[in-house]
């Protein structure tokens, strides 16, 4: 019979932005207690309950454990994955969030029988608003996803991705999606400052016509072709613009090739 961990603390590995969001909710949520490995602790972690900080792997004790969580990043996780394969070797889900490192690679750190899933988060995650993609390896169980969904829960909404290749298409779309969304901003703003608008100015009308339409778009269940053609008069100004950005070499065929790109990238990354 399968051990009852149900009662030994979460591990956490690394708790930076992704990792600290991830904690702050489970305490909230109070999913019991936290073992986090923070060499540079930051002070709000201190005043967490139920939390216990320790500096190093080494502190942990493997068999007392609920499951591992890798907040690292990849060229952390690189150098310190061979040090984890203890705690793998227990049998608790293993769940990693670094991007661009395949289960593969991660089994030959922590033996062919670790319960591993991947998950790719995205920075909203840090204020909730995030989405994370998760894949199971072959031997993570039916409770070792379910629990993986509720220790991401933190960080926003989860979606199972059915093949681990789709992680890399989730880490080109919706984890670098917020640096397009940025860009996105950044563009309206320097386009409303070359119209002749103080630059102030432009960039609130920027940052407030993305997260206002963010917003909009998070609370309308409608396609965002439909939400477009509202905004859409015929003969109007957005149609003028959406002239241009629909156009052959617009907005739509640019995204296609960015995140095709990034995708690449991401399976060189994880090869």
């Amino acid at each position: 019979m399968p051990q009852d961990r149900s009662r030994f603390p979460i591990l956490l590995v690394g708790a930076g932005k992704m990792g600290g969001a991830m904690l702050e909710g489970w305490t909230k949520a109070r999913l019991g207690p936290v073992v986090v490995v923070e060499p540079k602790p930051d002070p709000r972690l201190k005043k967490l309950k139920g939390v216990a900080i320790v500096r190093s792997i080494e502190n942990v004790l493997p068999a007392e454990l609920r499951a591992c969580v890798v907040a690292l990043k990849p060229q952390v996780l690189a150098v310190e994955a061979a040090r984890l394969k203890p705690v793998a070797d227990t049998g608790v889900a293993m769940i990693s969030i670094a991007a661009g490192t395949s289960i593969a690679t991660l089994k030959r750190a922590w033996g062919s029988g670790a319960h591993i899933l991947r998950a790719m988060p995205n920075t909203p995650g840090a204020i909730g608003r995030g989405i994370t993609a998760i894949h199971a390896g072959t031997k993570a169980s039916a409770a070792d996803r379910k629990l993986a969904e509720r220790l991401l829960a933190p960080l926003g909404e989860t979606v199972w991705m059915a093949k681990e290749s789709l992680i890399d298409v989730t880490t080109a779309v919706s984890g670098s999606g917020p640096a397009y969304v940025f860009l996105l901003a950044e563009a309206l703003a320097d386009a409303a400052a070359a119209q002749g608008m103080p630059r102030e100015d432009a960039e609130r009308l920027a940052r407030a016509t993305v997260t206002g339409a963010g917003a909009l778009l998070a609370s309308d269940n409608r396609a965002p072709e439909e939400l477009r053609r509202d905004v859409t008069s015929p003969g109007g100004t957005t149609e003028a613009a959406l002239a241009v950005l629909m156009g052959t070499a617009g907005l739509k065929p640019l995204i296609a090739r960015a995140v095709a790109a990034a995708n690449k990238r991401a399976k060189e990354l994880a090869s």
